[in-house]
């Protein structure tokens, strides 16, 4: 695939959860190798946008496509074998289980996965505390490891939500560099992130959500000229 594919194509897509329509006709694309940020206030969303794409929401309407594929009608499971990798906010790690463990349990969904060195070599915490239960890692530890799962699996289109919220600054730095690698590496990247001034040098495009509608779109080269719309719609 080149650059100029696009990995991940909504249109007009509307989201429910059993009777709140969350999503009012979104429309976006993600192009192969990006890392593209959607920002918003809570409850603007973003992370509908991401279970939307994995089929976990009540009810989608429209058209979600994953390089070219309409996945509207597929389930979750038959998602994630189009090598697209989920990232919840609440991480997912099973606490009686080591930390090896929880890296090893998903199954691959396609080729090229990162091998559990690659892992640790990206991660070298998770290496010192392999033989760890789930439960007792940190908050940083467990996201590095429910990122690090993800990786192993093959997924090259990764939905990542919240990834930096409420961890030390020496843990969110670990994972901007993570993102960074991924992009050299050819991955793809839609990330929700609250914390702007961690998505802000990531990012190479950026659109804004607010009340499930796509408001604004712009690139990292304009977010300067841009500040004073995200100071509005954001606060930051």
């Amino acid at each position: 695939m080149t650059a100029s594919t696009t990995a991940i194509r909504f249109k007009d897509v509307h989201a429910w959860y059993g009777e709140s329509h969350i999503l009012h006709g979104v429309n976006f694309e993600v192009k192969t190798g990006e890392v593209v940020s959607l920002l918003g206030r809570n409850g603007a969303g973003r992370t509908t946008s991401l279970r939307a794409l994995m089929g976990l929401v009540g009810k989608r309407t429209g058209a979600i496509e994953i390089n070219g594929q309409d996945t509207v009608r597929l389930a979750p499971h038959h998602i994630a074998k189009l090598g697209v990798g989920y990232c919840p906010e609440e991480r997912g790690i099973l606490t009686s289980l080591s930390c090896e463990e929880n890296l090893m349990l998903p199954p691959k969904v396609a080729e090229g996965g990162m091998s559990v060195d690659e892992i640790y070599d990206m991660f070298p915490n998770l290496k010192t505390r392999r033989n760890s239960p789930g439960g007792r890692l940190s908050g940083g530890e467990q996201q590095m490891l429910a990122v690090g799962r993800i990786l192993r699996t093959g997924a090259k289109i990764l939905l990542l939500d919240e990834i930096s919220e409420g961890l030390a600054p020496v843990i969110v730095q670990a994972l901007a560099r993570m993102i960074r690698e991924l992009r050299a590496r050819g991955f793809t990247v839609l990330m929700v992130e609250q914390n702007f001034r961690f998505a802000a040098p990531l990012a190479d495009r950026f659109y804004i959500m607010e009340r499930g509608l796509i408001l604004r779109e712009f690139t990292a080269a304009e977010l300067h000229d841009n500040m004073d719309m995200l100071h509005q719609y954001l606060g930051v």
